[in-house]
């Protein structure tokens, strides 16, 4: 009776996740994410998936998610690249150095002025953008291995922001520029929900986009109860996490100064939540746009062409070297982004700035489901895996695990992650 029912519940199973057009793999990282924090919350007594942390979860892991993106790109490419958390630590103190000294010293702006955070901010995206493209030129033109001009990068880039520094912690940054940082900058209430209520009208119209393109092209289409059960899930997932960052309320003493800088006196009893952070919707903008030029353009066609097969793609006229210097240089621009804010999270730059991230950012691309073989990979998927390696340490840390050991529960779940997708691909066929 056990076998008859177990064998009649899989088919449906399996007919109701193709009738939605789920993905399996990114249902099975959501589900890995849930028991994650499920197994934390219990062990923290409840103080995992309390909003305070939740809100913490999620500026921490902006700046490796926001890597993740770019190394889904050079992962895709059939490249590695080693480097990204020493040349996050290199544009850091570019533009640390740039609003501390550079501008003050050159042009006479001091902190507070309204060109110090854009001008810094530009001078470390050239930085990365010209760094990265050269890395990329190295493995391209000069046909030097990824793995070995990234970790000479490693080497290279780290010991550059030590020098630019002089080995000293720089700061304090501008204000402008410390809201990209998270607790520094968020939208509030008010703007939060109506930025997740344009966010699910963006949704539904994606979706009813893509029903509408089908029909036209007479494509099969899911049914309308199916439709309803995905509107249903987005509206549940971004207005459920809109209300639970409002409900992490800005501390008293803070609200009170607040209050004073605008001239007034806080209400007696008012509160305030944070609301969504600036730089959780720096990354929302960067997975958008990462998104469309991995599917809607050119580059991304040639991208995931020459990930698939190298060799098919420069006879059929692409340029692959040239395509290596711009995945590359993309890659140091995202890192550039990153590092603007991992240090406007701490308000100055400091030498151990991203230190080890290069490890956070390769799991989380693949933990997200990119192949290392070459040709397959997407960007939610990185952003997930960056927030469950997140969920991980931070999970560890609220327990009480020493710093040694969560590097090696880390390193752990990349083997585990590759090992998984390695079987899945055998059984599935997929390559």
């Amino acid at each position: 009776m056990t076998d008859t029912v177990s064998q009649t519940s899989t088919p449906q199973k399996r007919k109701l996740l193709d009738t939605l057009e789920l993905d399996t793999r990114l249902l099975g990282m959501i589900g890995a994410f849930i028991l994650v924090c499920i197994a934390f919350n219990v062990l923290t007594d409840g103080r995992f998936l309390t909003p305070r942390n939740i809100f913490n979860l999620t500026i921490q892991t902006v700046s490796v998610a926001i890597m993740a993106t770019g190394m889904v790109f050079i992962i895709v490419t059939r490249h590695i690249d080693l480097s990204v958390g020493s040349l996050l630590a290199t544009c850091s103190a570019i533009m640390a150095m740039t609003q501390t000294v550079v501008l003050p010293d050159w042009l006479g702006l001091g902190l507070g002025h309204w060109a110090i955070a854009p001008g810094a901010i530009i001078v470390g995206l050239i930085a990365g953008c010209l760094i990265g493209g050269f890395q990329g030129w190295l493995v391209g033109y000069l046909g030097i291995p990824a793995f070995i001009v990234t970790l000479g990068g490693l080497l290279v880039w780290r010991n550059v922001a030590w020098y630019l520094t002089n080995g000293q912690t720089i700061g304090p940054l501008d204000d402008s520029f410390v809201i990209f940082g998270g607790i520094g900058g968020t939208l509030g209430e008010t703007w939060s929900w109506i930025f997740g209520i344009v966010a699910l009208a963006f949704a539904l119209f994606s979706q009813w986009q893509g029903r509408r393109s089908k029909i036209t092209h007479d494509f099969p289409v899911k049914p309308l109860w199916a439709e309803a059960l995905l509107a249903a899930i987005y509206a549940v997932a971004i207005l459920g996490f809109i209300w639970l960052l409002n409900s992490y309320d800005i501390p008293e003493n803070r609200l009170e100064r607040m209050f004073e800088a605008r001239g007034a006196v806080m209400p007696e009893g008012y509160t305030e939540g944070y609301g969504l952070p600036i730089s959780v919707l720096l990354l929302i903008g960067i997975a958008i746009v990462m998104t469309l030029v991995a599917r809607r353009t050119r580059l991304g066609r040639y991208i995931f062409a020459t990930g698939g097969n190298p060799d098919a793609a420069e006879l059929s006229g692409i340029n692959t070297r040239l395509l290596t210097v711009k995945v590359f240089a993309i890659m140091g621009a995202l890192c550039a982004v990153a590092g603007l804010v991992a240090s406007a999270r701490l308000s100055f730059h400091s030498n151990d700035i991203g230190t080890l991230d290069e490890l956070r950012v390769i799991a989380a691309a693949v933990i997200g489901g990119t192949a290392l073989s070459g040709g397959i990979g997407t960007i939610y998927g990185a952003i997930l895996g960056a927030l469950i390696m997140q969920s991980l340490q931070s999970g560890m840390a609220m327990v009480g695990v020493d710093a040694p050991f969560q590097n090696i529960v880390v390193g752990s779940v990349l083997v585990l992650a590759v090992l998984i997708d390695i079987i899945y691909r055998k059984r599935t066929g997929a390559k």
